[in-house]
């Protein structure tokens, strides 16, 4: 590092200071050539600028012992609490405390060294002890001669910013832990329907039981990392629930970026799991003939409505004599949540549309 003689090397002073004409430096006291790009005007108004930024600023002299501080900010005095007095000649280290972390300290000593730039946060403390998250933006300033003068410091409090970082992290630490249990709990729950059904002697039963315990299942199990944040992408979770279905291109998908309440998922998902069971069995899936469904699925206002299409399997004739079992559950999750169901049984295929209402816009 060069030394800067007196009078080749900018002053600056407090914001205070900035308003007495007699304390601020003049180009008459300083033996200073026009090629100096901190001197006379420009000084005085990039030292203004500065000084008024709501912004928290300092600089630091490398050129002198333990690299001082000999300007701070109004915002700077703000952020940290202390007077300019107790700030100026002071190295920033007087910031620190116990829980500073020593390697973002490292990088910071590291970049001054190599006279380069360093963005890192800090754990600084007020003036009263209280801490904060200090994101330090460092850098060195030159002169026109190429000399290193200053260290420019920006300092921005971003003690919020950390905690909702930390309650997002802690959100999906649950979810994953929730998803484990959850696991847990359908293999057992599917493990005691086997052994009753097997006891019973309704076998049948109890695999078309656990079938739809599955399809709970994949649709929780996609969406609880997004749940953490209140709303989740349906094309991945409607994926998932179906993905025992989606062979031979079969089935294609349609809908758009909808989100829906993680509530929503244990509706959508059994109706989408009792629509392709009957798709499988009386539908466009019962036979290798080629059926097709089609599944879009659209945010409408305060509802996300999803819609079925079946072609290409045995013709219909007309609407079935009797509800089956799958049918009569959906009827009733759907009127419990306060959403619809229609079918409409076309010669070519069932179209059903399932329109469910979302949590907090009705």
């Amino acid at each position: 590092m060069a030394d800067h003689p007196e009078g080749q090397k900018p002053a600056f002073t407090s914001q205070a200071s900035l308003n007495d004409p007699q304390a601020r430096p003049r180009s008459d006291m300083r033996d200073v050539g026009d090629e100096d790009r901190f001197s006379d005007s420009s000084g005085v108004l990039f030292e203004q600028a500065m000084a008024q930024t709501r912004m928290a600023v300092c600089l630091s002299d490398p050129n002198q012992p333990d690299q001082p501080i000999v300007f701070a900010n109004r915002a700077f005095r703000r952020l940290t609490g202390y007077y300019e007095a107790e700030i100026l000649g002071r190295n920033c280290r007087f910031l620190q405390g116990p829980k500073t972390n020593k390697h973002a300290v490292a990088k910071v000593r590291e970049a001054i060294e190599n006279e380069d730039v360093v963005v890192v946060e800090l754990l600084n403390y007020r003036k009263d002890g209280t801490p904060f998250w200090n994101a330090l933006h460092l850098g060195p300033i030159y002169d026109s001669q190429g000399n290193l003068i200053y260290f420019f410091g920006s300092q921005w409090d971003v003690s919020d910013v950390r905690a909702a970082r930390a309650e997002e992290r802690h959100a999906r630490e649950m979810a994953r832990e929730l998803s484990h249990r959850m696991k847990n709990m359908f293999a057992v729950i599917s493990g005691i329907v086997n052994v009753m059904g097997r006891v019973r002697g309704v076998e049948s039963e109890a695999a078309e039981i656990n079938s739809r315990i599955h399809a709970l299942g994949r649709a929780y199990e996609t969406t609880l990392d997004e749940a953490s944040v209140g709303l989740i992408d349906l094309g991945p979770a409607v994926k998932a629930i179906l993905e025992p279905y989606d062979f031979d291109d079969r089935l294609e998908f349609l809908g758009n970026g909808a989100q829906v309440p993680f509530s929503a998922m244990s509706l959508i998902g059994l109706v989408l799991h009792e629509l392709a069971a009957n798709a499988t069995r009386y539908g466009a899936w019962a036979d290798e003939g080629g059926g097709r469904v089609q599944l879009d699925w659209q945010r409408q206002g305060g509802d996300v409505v999803l819609t079925w299409i079946e072609t290409g399997g045995p013709a219909i004739d007309g609407v079935p004599a009797e509800k089956g079992t799958g049918a009569k559950i959906m009827d009733r999750m759907v009127a419990a949540a306060r959403g619809t169901i229609e079918r409409d049984w076309k010669p070519e295929g069932l179209h059903a549309v399932l329109t469910v209402p979302i949590e907090g816009d009705r």
